[in-house]
């Protein structure tokens, strides 16, 4: 029997304003690697955001609804130092492209000088959902249009009581 200290705690980061079928993957590939995953709804400072911290948590709670061994929370601090106070061993980030790879790992570099024992996971897009992204997202939720291949119901649902409209 494991005992906590052998749990192997993932952290999945992001602002996910709002989450897609991307991130989902991401998540559900973890998931399948990991103990225990923490989807960890995060701030970052250069972003105008669509929805509060709050909204993002419960639209990120409602996409993963159901998925074991997965918790969603939301932080507002330094991603290094919430794998620390969680005792994560991985920072599991997707990329889709040369561009985020590229941020991506110097983010790694950043987390890892402050920590260690967490080690940074680059997942490659599934090629199926590489053109997903939060900003295509809120670009269809701002013109009025159909979200069904974005995201799923769950989060149409969280999104249409947050933005009354047709969706």
């Amino acid at each position: 029997m494991k005992t906590l200290s052998d749990k192997k705690i993932a952290i999945v980061p992001g602002s996910f304003d709002p989450i897609t079928y991307g991130h989902i993957d991401i998540i559900r590939r973890a998931a399948e690697a990991f103990d225990e995953v923490v989807v960890a709804v995060m701030i970052n400072n250069q972003k105008q955001y669509l929805f509060t911290l709050a909204q993002r948590e419960r639209i990120v709670k409602a996409a993963v609804e159901g998925m074991e061994h997965v918790r969603v929370i939301s932080s507002e601090g330094m991603l290094w130092k919430l794998a620390e106070d969680l005792g994560a061993c991985a920072l599991v980030k997707g990329y889709r492209n040369e561009v985020d790879y590229r941020y991506e790992q110097e983010m790694a570099e950043y987390n890892l000088s402050h920590n260690p024992n967490a080690k940074t996971v680059l997942l490659k897009a599934d090629p199926r959902l590489d053109h997903l992204s939060s900003t295509v997202v809120r670009e269809v939720i701002r013109a009025g249009k159909d979200l069904s291949g974005y995201v799923p119901s769950s989060v149409i649902e969280e999104i249409g009581k947050i933005i009354p409209r047709q969706i």
